[in-house]
């Protein structure tokens, strides 16, 4: 890292005016990788703090969380490595840990004498001026002085101090008072602190965009809401495509896909998260609305950019043996295992019709109809295939190979989909039976306990109420186990809240992990539910069902990362999980609605309704060529072709929030926090 002469001779002046203190502590000296986050703000691999220090600075880094609404974690290694870098290493704890833009990382390298303060400065709160100042005049002259308590309370109070939250007080961490060799510090740097400033300005200021601050901001927000969609599906398509190529070819073949999916991934990832922030219940100034909309643009390009420079490779790959007539055989043999008794999934839900009410199916209600589509479809691009390869049309037999590919995994997922509601609904009314017990026995346990106010009578009154209409529910031939579910939860807490003392310790745990067991295994059902209808329609579903269904998947991943240490908020985080997932169903039938009220009810409609033939019908993904292509390694002109897969799996979670919390999602890439600033000490 290179720094201002200025910046170097601020820590000189404080190293000399502090006496040479020592720089190290008392562990060994060794290289470490960049590191997790966890729950404490502090990461000391070093072992330079005390256990009141580190106590200390936690708490003081949470307070500055809470009153300025961002988040520092601070982390002390001996020696930075992979990357050795401070810069990298910092930025990398960042992207491996998926902060948002307005957390920041402080890396020190207590041995190696190299520190740097990880931000946003594009998208964050506190600008690129500001953190080179917050690095030279707060934490470098701590760091000089052997005081990492106090480097790390001085950085959370400089980022407090941009952003106009004054924290008051000493922020030295619990070190004591900086004494006479801190004074002569603070007036040496007051006579340099201008210049300095004015070096890191000029050095490290940014041009924004310039493109999209002269676009009016209602059409930004079509731009980035289109190209949501279609980078979306782009990565779907990639995904099958990889799926396909990898069981063809193997994994080595197509190991740079693979990486390049990944990160196209992540920033869409990223590009969702800030959507859902742009349509949450909280205003937004409209500086945010552009940045944020103008951040999607340019993360949704970025990936299609990434897509597209692959899909030339990656038709090269597929060329490598021309081999239609096996691909033609391989997919009928796909065809006929996937269909069996075309009649079974319709059966099967007639079945549960007669069992549950019409809302708690309402997500597979027209999968037969919709399988029979995609079947039918498959039939006439497996025909055309054959036909083709007859001809000696490799090409077109390609196409409709491909199609058919799709189509046939599209009818496994509808089938399979209507098979999930079943084992859920299951499950919920298995889980609703056991919560009523419960509460039956919370009624006793509640009628010998004083109730002053009448408080308790009033909340077992309408617990009971609750029960009765649920037992109703939960009989006959029209169940709704979901529903009901989730109003005995909404019981079942009131009375805990109120009872909860009479029990011991053991039984609140046991109630305790029961009820977070049953909120994620609702939201998990609710969240599957939502991504196959969306998955087997996204031809017709737009970014605001994408957006809700994207975050209702982080905020399941992050609720089940802190079900063991915080599980009171891992139940709020998969509550929300459920309602955002609940939101993205209804957004999707309405799109849905409007698509098929406008003629999508054919073979050939349902082949679009999935996503297969957008492509080929609107002209895109062709790269020239004169046939066109229904699928394709993603990209940007590509809004559909491939089955996507799940979004709540793998580690995605939630990030970036506003309220400073830890999240470990979706945010990541250090391209964007990359910049001039960290030094030596």
């Amino acid at each position: 890292m290179t720094r201002s002469r200025w910046g170097f001779a601020l820590a000189v002046v404080a190293a000399l005016a502090f006496g040479g203190a020592a720089l190290g502590g008392t562990a060994i000296a060794s290289a470490t990788p960049p590191v997790p986050l966890g729950d404490s703000r502090v990461v000391d691999g070093a072992d330079v703090l005390t256990p009141t220090q580190e106590s200390a600075v936690n708490d003081h880094l949470v307070a500055v969380s809470d009153a300025a609404d961002l988040d520092l974690w601070v982390v002390y290694v001996d020696h930075f490595t992979n990357p050795s870098n401070a810069e990298d290493w910092a930025n990398q704890v960042a992207y491996d840990n998926s902060l948002g833009p307005d957390q920041y990382v402080l890396a020190v390298a207590t041995e190696g004498g190299a520190f740097y303060l990880s931000g946003d400065p594009q998208y964050g709160p506190v600008s690129d001026a500001k953190l080179g100042d917050i690095e030279d005049t707060r934490i470098g002259p701590r760091l000089s002085a052997g005081d990492w308590a106090g480097a790390a309370t001085a950085a959370a109070d400089g980022l407090a101090a941009a952003v106009g939250v004054s924290m008051g007080g000493s922020s030295d961490g619990g070190s004591g008072a900086p004494g006479i060799g801190g004074i002569l510090l603070i007036v040496l740097a007051i006579a340099v602190v201008g210049v300095i400033v004015w070096l890191v300005v000029r050095s490290r200021r940014k041009a924004a965009p310039a493109p999209a601050g002269e676009v009016p901001l209602e059409e930004l927000a079509k731009q980035a809401a289109s190209a949501l969609v279609q980078t979306d599906d782009a990565v779907k398509t990639s995904e099958q495509e990889l799926g396909f190529a990898t069981a063809q070819f193997g994994d080595a073949a197509t190991a740079e896909f693979t990486r390049v999916l990944g990160e196209a991934k992540t920033g869409l990832d990223e590009a969702f998260h800030l959507k859902q922030q742009l349509d949450d219940d909280e205003p937004d100034t409209p500086e945010q609305t552009r940045a944020w909309n103008t951040r999607i643009l340019e993360l949704c390009t970025a990936a299609n950019a990434a897509l597209d420079a692959k899909a030339a490779e990656f038709d090269e790959l597929r060329k490598l043996e021309q081999n239609a007539p096996e691909a033609l055989a391989r997919v009928q043999e796909r065809r006929i295992a996937v269909a069996g008794d075309p009649a079974d999934v319709a059966q099967r839900l007639a079945g549960l019709r007669a069992t549950y009410a019409p809302d708690e199916l309402a997500s597979i209600a027209d999968n037969p109809e919709q399988a029979a589509q995609r079947l039918a479809f498959a039939d006439e691009s497996l025909a055309t295939a054959e036909h083709a390869i007859g001809a000696g049309d490799g090409a077109a037999a390609a196409v409709s190979i491909r199609a058919a590919e799709v189509a046939v995994a599209q009818v496994r997922a509808l089938k399979d989909a209507v098979a999930s509601r079943a084992d859920e609904l299951a499950r919920a009314e298995s889980g609703a039976r056991a919560l009523i017990a419960d509460l039956e026995g919370d009624f006793v346990a509640a009628a010998g306990l004083p109730d002053a106010d009448g408080g308790l009578a009033a909340i077992i009154a309408a617990a009971r109420q609750t029960v009765d209409a649920a037992k109703a529910h939960l009989g006959g031939g029209q169940r709704r186990p979901l529903a009901t579910l989730e109003q005995l939860e909404r019981a079942n807490a009131d009375v805990d809240a109120r009872i909860a003392h009479v029990r011991g310790v053991e039984e609140q745990r046991r109630r305790a992990a029961q009820q977070l067991e049953q909120v994620i295994m609702q939201a998990q059902g609710q969240v599957t539910a939502a991504e196959d209808f969306v998955a087997a329609r996204r031809g017709a579903v737009g970014a605001t069902a994408r957006t809700r269904l994207a975050e209702a998947g982080s905020t399941l991943v992050h609720a089940r990362q802190l079900a063991a240490s915080d599980p009171q908020q891992a139940v709020q985080l998969a509550q929300r999980a459920n309602e955002l997932a609940r939101q993205a169903m209804q957004h999707a039938q309405r799109d849905v609605s409007t698509f098929s009220s406008g003629g999508g009810g054919s073979d050939l409609g349902g082949a679009i309704l999935g996503g297969i033939l957008v492509n080929s019908l609107l002209g895109g993904g062709s790269r020239g060529s004169s046939v066109p292509r229904s699928g394709g390694f993603g990209g940007g002109s590509r809004s559909s072709g491939g089955f996507g897969g799940s979004r709540s799996g793998g580690s995605r979670s939630s990030g970036g929030s506003r309220g400073g919390s830890f999240s470990a999602g979706s945010f990541g890439g250090s391209g964007t926090r990359s910049r001039r600033g960290g030094g030596r000490f």
